[in-house]
């Protein structure tokens, strides 16, 4: 491993990660997907370290350093990188309405799950945390009837993950949000509702926290509520 400039893998790939960073989770995960060797560098998001603008300026994880010494960041990226430059993999269909019908997904996600869980962290009161709660409530429901839609399909054949049976690029890109829900229970008591309403969401949910692929990475609860407690807004009493 070469220690120039900063620590990378040579002629391989290099992995600059955080354990409870849902965004580095995710090109973990489409990594190990991919069967691709590569090498893990932690960073304390604390105390980065003096060399690590050198790996992004921005100071963010993920990044991922390829072979050729190319520098990628966000990790919607690195995880489209890595099902293009590995099609064997097949991390995503070849099918052009299914690789659509899946984009519209995540864009469905990325709006209505993604930034309400941390609305619901960060109300300051219980109005807004009412409001906010609700909000995620609703867009769980939505997202639930996108999946039955999607089982509905020749591509879903039924479920219980977005491709049917077999853990996938969605999952990839979408479990640790989904694992993030700990941190609602924890901290504002939320929870989804056992009603025929949030079936969907829940029969998901439920693959996803049992999946191997998603255990695998996922951090240790105490760890990961530790770790957002920062981002958690206090609400006066």
């Amino acid at each position: 491993m070469s220690t120039t400039t900063y620590p990378y893998n040579e002629g391989g790939y290099t992995l600059y990660s955080n354990p409870c960073c849902p965004f580095s989770q995710c090109a973990v995960r489409a990594l190990n997907a991919a069967k691709i060797p590569y090498v893990l560098e932690t960073i304390d998001l604390e105390n980065k370290p003096t060399w690590y603008h050198l790996v992004n300026p921005q100071l963010k994880v993920p990044a991922l350093r390829t072979p050729d010494g190319t520098v990628l960041t966000e990790s919607l990226v690195i995880a489209e990188f890595v099902a293009d430059k590995f099609p064997e993999a097949h991390l995503l269909s070849s099918d052009a309405i299914e690789r659509a019908q899946l984009r519209l997904f995540l864009g469905l996600f990325n709006k209505l799950l993604f930034p309400d869980i941390y609305r619901v962290l960060q109300s300051t009161n219980e109005e807004e945390g009412n409001n906010s709660k609700q909000a995620l409530l609703d867009g769980i429901k939505n997202i639930g009837k996108e999946l039955e839609i999607q089982w509905s399909r020749r591509s879903g054949r039924g479920g219980p993950f977005w491709n049917g049976d077999k853990w996938g690029y969605v999952e990839i890109v979408t479990s640790s949000f989904v694992g993030n829900l700990i941190l609602t229970k924890h901290y504002r008591d939320f929870s989804i509702p056992d009603a025929k309403d949030f079936a969907p969401f829940n029969r998901w949910r439920k693959a996803i926290e049992a999946a191997p692929e998603f255990l695998k990475v996922k951090p240790d609860d105490k760890l990961l509520i530790s770790a957002f407690k920062k981002f958690v807004a206090v609400v006066p009493k």
